[in-house]
């Protein structure tokens, strides 16, 4: 079985194995589920800065004459599409948990640099441009006071890192495990984050609960549907902040993870890519790709996961010739 957390698949033995309690596998500083923690911690209003002049009567009858438009914000690196000019290679996690991934191991900014070498060896043409993929909604072993399953880092871990990424100019991606909230709730939450140009979502729908439904009981599903209310929301928002394109990742590791593919939109200012996870050999990961890309949605992009520990149990890592070989190309490789 694979997923997108370590901690996760070590506390469950799989759909057919015991679940085991979760306390020693949740992530640290997480709000309680549904709150919005350190409310101090809210971003800076877009185009403000702390430091503008403000005019005098003097000068700003002679100013108005010459008034230049706001330059748009821009992406990270420069500009405001990222494909085919960028690659993005990435690192997923939590902070405090190396069971969570790469990303909450030891120093963020030692791990931005170390991901930044990685990066390089993907480039082949392209400019590669680092991502922050940051469990923030995380599913939980027990209900919660919302019967939710689900728990919210706080604003504060979410700054850190998103502060981290500006240092490296990273995009932050928003991690999105649902439980049994809905992916569009729960994006919703973060709205004052994602209007932000360097912030993005990735969604984990193997983590999405129905009613009734318990995680690491059964694998969870989303639909092209649930896929397009996010998009549409995001597109929105892009459209209204004048943002750069807005990356949102949906991962998916086996058939029928997502339902009724073939209903999913292209969105204007949405960067909609699949991400194939899925642990194993070379071989084995390569039959898994073959399944989840041989059709895809018109503009949707893809990506490939590449696990550090597990998929070395099955032989050597994949290289990055070896992934840069994949069709259709891989815009975003991630690790974990």
């Amino acid at each position: 079985m694979s997923s997108t957390t370590r901690a996760l698949r070590r506390c469950a033995a799989g759909v057919m194995g015991a679940v085991v309690g979760l306390g020693a596998c949740q992530a640290p500083d997480l709000a309680h589920p549904g709150d919005s923690a350190d409310r101090t911690a809210t971003p800076v209003p877009l185009g403000s800065t702390s430091d503008t002049p403000t005019a005098t009567p003097a000068t700003t009858a002679a100013a108005t004459p010459s008034r230049i438009p706001a330059r748009l914000p821009e992406l990270p690196r420069g500009g405001r599409t990222l494909f085919p000019h960028y690659r993005l290679v990435g690192y997923a996690g939590a902070p405090g948990s190396a069971a969570l991934g790469r990303l909450g191991v030891g120093d963020l900014d030692d791990r931005v640099r170390e991901l930044e070498k990685r990066a390089a060896a993907f480039a082949s043409g392209r400019k590669p441009q680092p991502v922050l993929e940051l469990l923030t909604t995380i599913v939980q072993g027990s209900a919660g006071r919302d019967g939710k399953w689900r728990s919210r880092l706080s604003d504060k871990v979410i700054r850190e890192h998103l502060d981290a990424a500006r240092r490296h100019k990273a995009i932050l991606l928003l991690g999105i495990q649902p439980g049994r909230a809905t992916f569009l709730d729960e994006v919703k939450a973060y709205e004052k984050w994602l209007q932000h140009p360097d912030v993005g979502l990735a969604l984990d729908p193997e983590w999405a609960m129905k009613p009734g439904q318990v995680p690491m009981g059964v694998f969870g599903h989303t639909t092209g549907r649930e896929v397009n209310e996010v998009t549409a929301w995001a597109g929105s928002l892009v459209a209204r902040h004048q943002l750069p394109e807005k990356v949102v990742v949906v991962h998916e590791l086996a058939p029928n993870i997502i339902r009724d593919e073939e209903v999913i939109r292209s969105r204007t200012g949405v960067a909609l890519i699949k991400s194939v996870d899925g642990i194993g050999s070379r071989a084995m990961k390569e039959d898994t790709w073959r399944k989840l890309t041989t059709t895809l949605p018109k503009g949707m992009r893809v990506g490939f996961k590449l696990f550090l520990e597990e998929d070395g149990k099955f032989g050597p890592l994949m290289t990055p010739a070896e992934v840069l070989a994949l069709k259709p190309t891989v815009d975003y490789v991630l690790f974990e």
